[in-house]
């Protein structure tokens, strides 16, 4: 049974449609990329599976022992969050607060939860650094760890490299590739084709000027939506 079902949606926003007849499935282990124009629906469908906000028609189903509470989050960063003054620890901590109940402060297996996503993300070094004195990369890897004690089930990826550098952008994928290796289903919004096509198993390619397009990676680059987009991306490689 898939994590995810979604079911003939339609999605939308300030009473304008962005996107209909979308149905898909994401099963345990997917890497699927969420790709497509600006305006096209991504963001609505990541807020719309979060169920930060209502599709206009249509199903999301939640199977195979994943709980709602079990999706770890990774939003676009604001300026306000990039300045964030606490330290690298206190971030990722917060990510076990739904697993704190009524207790009103961190356990040992919360704090040691922290440090081991911290060592998977190669940042254990930065733990006691304060969060706004990191460089984007940084800070990307510390909201990574954040999103996994929240869960390593499945995460969803709100544009994870944006406004990084080539190589933060490069380290960023690899954490997030090795991740996936283990076990963790990623669901990713990107804007990068190279990457999608690079990493991903699944693409989900929506727009109003494209065909809609779900499927595996080898199905994408056949497809007509797919030799247009992964061809203009492979020219600026």
């Amino acid at each position: 049974m898939p994590q995810l079902t979604c079911r003939e949606l339609i999605l939308g926003y300030e009473g304008n449609t962005v996107v209909s007849g979308l149905s898909f499935d994401v099963n345990s282990g997917d890497y699927l990329c969420i790709v497509g124009e600006n305006g096209s629906g991504k963001s609505t469908l990541i807020k719309a599976l979060l169920k930060l906000k209502a599709p206009t028609s249509g199903k999301i189903l939640i199977g195979d022992g994943l709980k709602r509470g079990e999706i770890g989050y990774l939003p676009q960063q604001t300026l306000v969050q990039k300045d964030f003054p606490a330290s690298v620890k206190e971030v990722v901590r917060s990510g076990c607060l739904n697993r704190l109940g009524l207790r009103p402060f961190y356990g040992v297996l919360e704090k040691r939860m922290a440090d081991k996503n911290m060592k998977k993300l190669g940042i254990a070094d930065l733990s006691n650094r304060c969060y706004r004195e990191l460089s984007g990369g940084q800070q990307q890897r510390v909201l990574l760890a954040r999103a996994l004690c929240a869960t390593k089930k499945l995460l969803l990826l709100d544009e994870p490299v944006a406004g990084l550098d080539p190589k933060a952008s490069a380290e960023l994928y690899f954490h997030i590739k090795k991740l996936n290796d283990d076990g963790t289903t990623i669901v990713m919004i990107s804007h990068d084709i190279a990457a999608a096509v690079k990493y991903a198993s699944h693409i989900l390619h929506i727009g109003d000027r494209t065909p809609l397009f779900f499927g595996v990676m080898r199905k994408y680059l056949e497809s007509e939506t797919g030799r247009i987009y992964a061809g203009l991306a492979g020219e600026n490689i």
